[in-house]
This record gives C-alpha cells, structure tokens and sequence, in this order.
C-alpha cells in the first residue's frame, strides 16, 4: 500500500505548464528520489505535495497521502497536515531559518503549534533530535542563534525541525547540497535510520546522482517537467533507457581541462593568519576564545587554481572572508598583488576591487526587491569609472549570456529563477568587472550536474580568455579534483595536507584526507547494479 500517492498531477502558474502528467509513490519504509536538471519541476513537485504553491496556480489530478486527498483539503486542514504527517527539508537553511529566534525555540516551534506535548516535554524532544543530527546540546546549546552556526550545521537544524514529530512522509529538497562529504555521509545514514526505524517514507530531491545511487529504493527521473524515467535503482543505472538519463549521469563525472599559467610571484599570499572569536563570558573565568583559522599560510599564483577543502565549521569560510577583508585577523598577513588587504584597522578598497566572491547560498546574497540588471552590476562601484548607458546593457547582456541565461532576464526579480539559475547570476556579478581573483565559496553546490558541469565549462573558458586566478572552496571532493591544480585540507582551522590535486586524490598522506575520500559518493559504473 502507498503512502504517497501522485496521479496525472498537471500544474500550470500562469499561462506556464509547469508539471504535465506526474506520477509517483512512496510507500512506508521506502525512499524515492526525484532528480533532473535545475527548472525540471523536481522541486515544484515537492510544493505541490506540501500545498504550498503560488496563489495563481492551477493544477488537476491527484495527490493521495494516507488514504487522504491533498488537493481536496482547506488550509486549516493542511497547516495541520504540514509539520505533523509531512516534514521537510528545504535546500537552503539560511532562509529557512529565522534569524532572530534559537535554534532551540525554531525546534520546538512545530511541537508546540501542533500542541503535541507541554513545553518541558517539547523542550526535551528538542534535544533529543539535535543530538541525532549532530548538535548535541552539551556542544551546540539551544540558545544559540543560526548566524553562530556553519552552513552545515544549520542545515542540521532544519532536519532536526522537520523530523521533531517523526512525520510518516518526509520530503527532503537538496538536503546535502550545502554539506561536506563526511557530513553528508552522516546525514544520509540519519535519513535512512529514521526510515528503517520509524517505517516513514522519504521523497529525496536531489541532482547528485551519487547521492541518489547510495540511498533511494527508487528513482525518477524529470525533464521540462514530466517524467521520462523511473524505477528500482539497480534497475535505472543498470539499463538507463533514456538519453537525458545517461545524460545527467555522463554530466556528473564531467572533466574539464584548464592548463595552470603559474607566475613566479604570489597573486595571493596568506602568511601565518590567525582568527579567533571571543566565546561567552562567564562570571570568573578569564576570557576564552575559538581559533577558527590557526596559523595558515599559503600561496597563489596568477592563473592557478587552488581548491580549499574540509569539514563543514573547519574554517574554510572564515578564511574567505578574512581574504576578501571582510573580517580582520588577529595575527600575520594577507597580500594580493603585494599590497595588503587591511590597510590599518579598515580593507584596502585598492585591493579590494581586484577580486570578487561567489558566495554558497544564491538566495541570501541578493536584494529580493532589485532587478537582475541592478544586482549584477553592484561591483561597478568599486570601478573609478563605471560603465554607463549602452556600454553598461551590453557588458550586462554578455555576462548573462556567458552563464547561460538570456539577456532579457536582466528586467526579472530574482525569486523568478530556480536555486541554479539565482547561482548563474551570483557569477555573472563575479565576473562583470573581470576582477584578478575570484573565490568561489561553495559556489556550484546548488546547481544540478548537468548545469553544474556548464558552469564548471564556462569557468575554463573565462581562466583561459582573462587569465583569470581563482580560489575554489567547497566541500565537494569529485568537483574540487575536476577543476583544481592544487589543494589544502582544511580542519580545525589548519592546513594539515597540501599539495597537486591528483597527486594528494591519489595518495593522500595525512590520515584526515582518506577520511575524506573515503566518504565521498560514488557512482557505480554504467551497465552495472549498485551494491
């Protein structure tokens, strides 16, 4: 019997037909995985579930969970559906999170609402299902605010919300995209123990193949918002009957070639860096502190490309935005093009305009009530003469379509485009003022393979035209090793290996970096069933 039944689900927003002829299940105790490229209805489908769709959507057929029909009921009867019989895991944490309240209360906010139990009860549940994610309260107190957290401890957080009355469906949007290998490895074990446990069905949209291949029962497969394949997983990888499958699956172990044009002097130089964060006080104790960076140095060349990975919370981040100036450090020195980044106590706007940052969550760095036009062009500020009139609508119409988007998407608002696209243009930002450095902070985490293999085609084109220098962080082992020439690993705030990218893939030295490797997904090989 089915859990979660979809029928013939038609969704239309508009005058756009966003979903034609949809048909899935999930029964008790089985996990589905939902995958295709950025703008394939993927996720549209997910929202349909949840009824959470767009005011001007119109939409037949039927969605059936529990014997119960979805589409016949009011929103009084879905908001107590939402939270209690279905969970979910959206893909980016920071939005759907409220900053302004601890991850303890956002936690026991769905307990309490449901009035599922009295607030001591709630309190201790909350606990309970941070310490089965990862945030143990001994570790990560509930007064603790999101901002305190990395990326993917936050994500955690949201998991935890979702899981806190152990729904029978649960429906998880991208919920690894923002989370290294050895996390994600964690994550993925969590979902699939609650299901085992608890017997409750999991719908799991994802565009990481690998991730699919190691925890769904079941995939199907969308495009332009249909169904083009679907079955057991053995199944589907074994035989891929569909060209746009193979695709997605050929797209994941893209390879791009970008020969190194290494300088003799640093672009960048970081020498020694320290940065430590001042923890709570407590009442007669002396001041203690968290080093988030420890004595890291490093160097890189013009035309290189140098990746930075690790473990969510081991620095990578941190480390970023001390190179962009953002955060001062309290100890060595960081040098681009040999000038300092701090000049004194403030950034040195001189050296500041000479690099840009793609930043990890599209959604959070844009202002929602600017146009495309508008945000792209943010950095001409940094320029002593920035582009005017019709010089400024062509260089716009150029950096849109260099990262695959249309020109005439320069007048759209950005919550018009899917998580991807919203990527697309973090980068056309990136690149408007083809800055000498670009840091790319988790910058292809959000995209699907398909699209993410574009962009990561798209970045071989600008390096070998602009000579352009760039610093990859991510935690994304099989991404960093296509398009990096060397590699740090990062944990606890240091540098514990370093060295060529394949050389340090094929035979790591420092006991952490197996770890790493070991923990990333893989694909099995096509024509063959997966373990």
């Amino acid at each position: 019997m089915s859990l979660l039944e979809i029928r013939n689900l038609d969704l239309r927003i508009h005058s756009f037909e966003i979903l034609k002829s949809v048909h899935l299940t999930v029964r008790p105790g089985e996990v589905v995985a939902v995958t295709g490229e950025s703008g394939s209805g993927k996720s549209m489908t997910a929202l349909a579930v949840m009824r959470l769709l767009p005011d001007t959507a119109t939409h037949t057929g039927s969605i059936i969970l529990d014997d119960t029909e979805l589409l016949d009921l009011s929103e009084a009867e879905m908001c107590r559906v939402r939270g209690a019989a279905v969970g979910m895991v959206f893909q980016e944490p920071m939005t759907a999170l409220n900053p302004v309240k601890t991850i303890g209360d956002q936690v026991m906010e769905t307990i309490l609402v449901h009035r599922a139990m009295p607030p001591d009860k709630a309190e201790e549940r909350a606990r309970e299902v941070l310490t089965r994610v990862g945030l143990p309260p001994e570790k990560f107190p509930l007064s603790r605010y999101p901002h305190e957290l990395s990326g993917g401890q936050r994500q955690r957080v949201v998991i935890a919300m979702a899981i806190a009355l152990r729904p029978k469906l649960l429906i998880a949007d991208e919920p690894t995209t923002a989370l290294d290998v050895t996390t994600q490895a964690q994550i993925l074990d969590l979902l699939k123990g609650l299901v085992q446990e608890y017997g409750m069905g999991l719908l799991i949209i994802t565009h990481d193949l690998a991730v699919v291949s190691d925890i769904a029962d079941k995939i199907t497969v969308m495009r332009h918002g249909e169904v083009v394949e679907s079955g057991p997983t053995r199944q589907l990888f074994a035989e891929m009957r569909h060209p746009y499958t193979r695709m997605l699956f050929e797209a994941s172990g893209h390879k791009v070639n970008l020969p190194p044009a290494p300088a003799p002097e640093p672009l960048l130089s970081v020498d020694n860096v320290v940065r430590d964060y001042p923890l709570p006080r407590h009442l007669f104790r002396p001041q203690a502190y968290h080093r988030a960076v420890d004595h890291v140095s490093f160097a890189l060349h013009r035309g290189e490309r140098l990746g930075l990975v690790g473990e969510s919370g081991c620095g990578k981040s941190t480390l970023t935005r001390a190179i962009l100036g953002l955060e001062q450090v309290q100890s060595g020195k960081i040098m681009l093009d040999g000038e300092p980044v701090f000049s004194g106590a403030k950034p040195n706007l001189a050296v500041r305009r000479k690099m840009q940052v793609v930043f990890q969550d599209p959604f959070g760095s844009f202002n929602p009530r600017h146009r495309v036009d508008r945000l792209i062009t943010e950095p001409f500020h940094l320029l002593d003469a920035a582009p005017q009139g019709s010089e400024r609508q062509d260089r716009i119409a150029e950096m849109l379509s260099a990262v695959g988007l249309s020109p005439d998407d320069a007048g759209k608002y950005i919550h018009e485009f899917s998580g991807g696209q919203r990527q697309r243009i973090a980068i056309a930002r990136a690149l408007i003022i083809r800055p000498e450095l670009i840091l790319f902070d988790e910058a292809v985490s959000a995209l699907d393979v398909s699209v993410r293999a574009q962009i990561l085609d798209l970045l071989a084109e600008l390096c070998d035209a602009y000579h352009l220098t760039y610093l990859f962080i991510s935690h994304d082992l099989s991404v960093v090793r296509t398009v990096t020439d060397r590699v740090l690993v990062m944990r606890s705030g240091q540098i514990v290996e370093q060295g060529e990218t394949e050389t340090v893939f094929s035979d790591p030295q420092h006991e952490y970096t197996r770890k790493l490797i070991a923990a990333a997904p893989v694909l099995p090989e096509i024509g063959k069933t997966v373990a």
